[in-house]
């Protein structure tokens, strides 16, 4: 399937274009889209996580210094939009959607939270550029009504498995079977068109299994897929101490998205919006090797705007 531990997936690959960003497809023909989280729990620029206020000038700084760092290495970018409250989420979003034109995910930890900013942002006109985060094993028919009847286009599915962690595991909650709906057939009855496969890190050994697993999905279903691997660097407590160096934390956040590159990733979910500069470099160079590599397999880069053509 591959060449020098670059692949080509005899699947075909579905692209995703969702307010302009393509996701998918085979390694090398698009660059990795880069998901940085704000407003996440305990991020320093909110001052009231409930009802939702937050240093405006600190967001779009860390914004603009993103969309900078997007036009340098040619990666796209997509804000996790994080919120605690229904309240909170809804009045980020806004903010989001005003000050810049990407993508953004609605993420909150409950289906409770979500919705109420998941109608919010359809009433106003976002439903091409809101990704719903997430449809998990949880998935209730009342999550999967309120999908359809919203017309959300675009949605994260969860593939994480308590039953069965190991990659082959991450697939299974996709399929579904004994007794237990699939996450493909709850996505396509909430009338979902875009889907994005997380395989789900939970902690350090798991990024090797997400990154399998992603190999898997790609080669099973031909869908996007990716995964976080930089939120479970953000709980590696001797790195963020600085036992290894005052870099190391940043280097490290960085190589664990090439890890997920290497097996197929088409997005890489980087952590907090604050690590944007070790995440941009390190995967505009995947993306860039992995890129000129891929012509000896026949696949051909399908823009300009790549870090192939960009950073060197």
């Amino acid at each position: 399937m591959g060449d020098a531990g670059l692949f080509k997936f005899e699947k075909e690959q579905k692209v995703f274009n969702i307010a302009g960003v393509n996701i998918g497809g085979q390694p090398g023909e698009y660059p990795t889209a880069l998901i940085g989280s704000i407003f996440y729990s305990r991020h320093k620029i909110v001052s009231d996580k409930v009802k939702g206020d937050f240093d405006k000038k600190q967001a779009e700084a860390l914004i603009n210094k993103v969309e900078e760092l997007s036009e340098k290495t040619g990666n796209p970018y997509i804000l996790d939009v994080v919120g605690e409250t229904p309240e909170a989420l809804i009045k980020y979003i806004e903010f989001v959607a005003d000050v810049t034109k990407c993508p953004f995910l609605i993420d909150g930890v409950t289906p409770q939270i979500r919705m109420p900013a998941v109608k919010h942002a359809v009433e106003i006109g976002l439903t091409e550029r809101a990704i719903y985060n997430s449809i998990d094993f949880h998935v209730s028919d009342e999550e999967i009504n309120f999908l359809k009847d919203c017309h959300m286009q675009n949605a994260v599915l969860m593939a994480f498995n308590p039953k069965k962690p190991w990659a082959d595991g991450r697939v299974d909650v996709l399929r579904g079977g004994s007794g237990q709906k699939g996450l493909l057939k709850a996505a396509e009855e909430a009338g979902v068109q875009n889907v994005l496969v997380d395989t789900a890190v939970l902690d350090m050994p798991s990024i090797a299994i997400c990154s399998k697993a992603i190999q898997l999905v790609k080669s099973e279903f031909g869908l996007p897929a990716g995964c976080g691997p930089a939120n479970a660097v953000t709980t590696w407590k001797r790195v963020k101490k600085g036992e290894f160096g005052p870099s190391a934390y940043e280097v490290c956040s960085g190589g664990s998205g090439i890890l997920t590159q290497m097996m197929g990733a088409d997005f890489v979910m980087y952590g907090p919006i604050e690590l944007s500069e070790a995440a941009f470099i390190a995967c505009a160079m995947a993306d860039a090797l992995v890129a000129y590599a891929a012509r000896k397999l026949g696949i051909v880069t399908k823009t300009r705007n790549h870090p192939l053509y960009k950073i060197f």
